[in-house]
């Protein structure tokens, strides 16, 4: 079991989170928008906290919000923001200033998350991902032809 710090709750953080939490895991949650809280909650049998989540509201660039999200704790810091100059901030001050061991880092573009790969951070990026399915289903017939 180990303890993840996401940041950002939208679509992605959120149903992390949730998988997490479900499969034992201890889970918190950093985002600046208090209703994004509301995501962590929909769908479940209880509240995001009644399950044993953790949720803050705060910047995730300040230090104090990361403090009190438990970043010092933190077995694995997942930066899921819809921003990459923020994501790939945060997740460097994860790894740098905290020395989390295992930092995940989402990055939209394909070039810098190359890049940020290269440099040692873990990096999944949504889009190349996306080029990718795309280009796997343009390789096989059309359904129906």
């Amino acid at each position: 079991m180990s303890f993840v710090l996401i940041v950002g709750s939208g679509r992605v953080g959120s149903t992390v989170a949730r998988n997490l939490l479900a499969a034992g895991h201890e889970v918190s949650v950093l985002d600046g928008d208090p209703l994004s809280h509301e995501r962590l909650d929909a769908g479940q049998d209880s509240t995001w906290e009644g399950a044993g989540g953790r949720f803050t509201i705060g910047q995730a660039i300040e230090r104090d919000a990361l403090v009190e999200a438990g970043i010092e704790s933190a077995d694995v810091f997942i930066a899921s923001t819809n921003g990459d100059n923020t994501n790939l901030t945060i997740a460097q001050i994860a790894q740098k200033m905290f020395n989390v061991p295992r930092v995940l880092v989402r990055v939209m573009d394909p070039a810098r998350a190359e890049w940020y790969s290269s440099q040692g951070m873990e990096t999944i990026c949504p889009t190349s991902y996306a080029v990718g399915m795309f280009e796997k289903a343009l390789e096989t017939p059309e359904a129906g032809s």
